[in-house]
């Protein structure tokens, strides 16, 4: 069993239900966050889930020069502070250097770790520093067991709430794979473990200038992932995604999320029971 971290009101780890880490992939304007992260907040608050509302103010790993980004750091963490404001929800995004850090700090719940910078140890340490909670991306270039590595870094600062989240595995050129092995591989480390189901079937730099993906995998491989006992949920969702900025093909679509959470709430109910 995982131990427990605490997120606000949130508790992830330990004997308690999964947690749902969701929300746009990247900041586009305060209106639509704030109506994604508050359709997001109904439906777990319906279905007793709970949340932590997730987007990020700088998507700096691109596949193109003119692919969108975000609204950058000072405007995107002003977005989610009026999230945290209005509808009282941790909120997560991610941070890509060290300099952003003390910014970041100051709004963010939780800190994470983009894959591709996962073995920055500089970085690494720096973020463990702020106190805040860090959930660690697994480089789609790691074995699950390489981990451990990451983890005694960040232990090493005294901060030890720690989540890790599986994003899928390295599968020649342009594709990721899922082993599930991993998920049980990496509890073993004791901290929560989430499954991040939108990018484990992202293909990257699918598209050319930018990443492609199959969102139709994506329940098939939560319902999976809950059966393994994860901790927590990672979804990228948007209200269109065939319309959104960044990573719409591996985004699934607001209005089919209710469904696939009663899914695994009911698998994660077994599990643990």
């Amino acid at each position: 069993m995982t131990i427990e971290i605490r997120i606000k009101n949130v508790r992830i780890g330990g004997k308690n239900p999964f947690v749902l880490i969701a929300g746009p992939c990247v900041i586009e304007n305060e209106k639509d966050t704030i109506e994604h992260a508050d359709y997001l907040k109904d439906i777990c608050h319906r279905l007793d889930i709970a949340f932590i509302f997730k987007s990020s103010y700088d998507k700096a790993n691109r596949s193109g020069i003119k692919s969108y980004r975000g609204p950058g750091i000072d405007k995107g963490l002003k977005i989610l502070a009026e999230v945290k404001k209005q509808l009282k929800v941790p909120v997560l995004s991610d941070v890509h250097c060290r300099t952003e850090l003390s910014k970041a700090k100051e709004v963010l719940d939780v800190i994470q770790i983009p894959a591709f910078l996962c073995r920055q140890t500089d970085f690494i340490l720096q973020a463990a520093e702020t106190g805040r909670v860090v959930n660690i991306k697994k480089g789609q270039f790691l074995a699950p067991w390489d981990i451990k590595n990451i983890v005694e870094k960040l232990e090493s600062t005294g901060n030890k709430n720690i989540i890790i989240t599986e994003r899928g595995t390295t599968f020649g050129y342009n594709n990721l794979v899922s082993d599930l092995r991993a998920l049980e591989i990496m509890q073993e480390f004791g901290y929560p473990i989430v499954y991040d189901a939108s990018h484990s079937v992202q293909l990257p730099g699918g598209r050319g200038v930018a990443s492609g993906g199959e969102r139709r995998f994506v329940p098939g491989l939560s319902r999976a992932a809950m059966a393994m006992g994860c901790d927590g949920l990672f979804l990228e969702l948007h209200r269109d995604p065939d319309k959104a900025p960044c990573d719409g093909p591996n985004m699934i679509e607001l209005g089919s999320l209710e469904k696939l959470l009663q899914a695994i709430k009911k698998i994660d109910a077994i599990v643990r029971g």
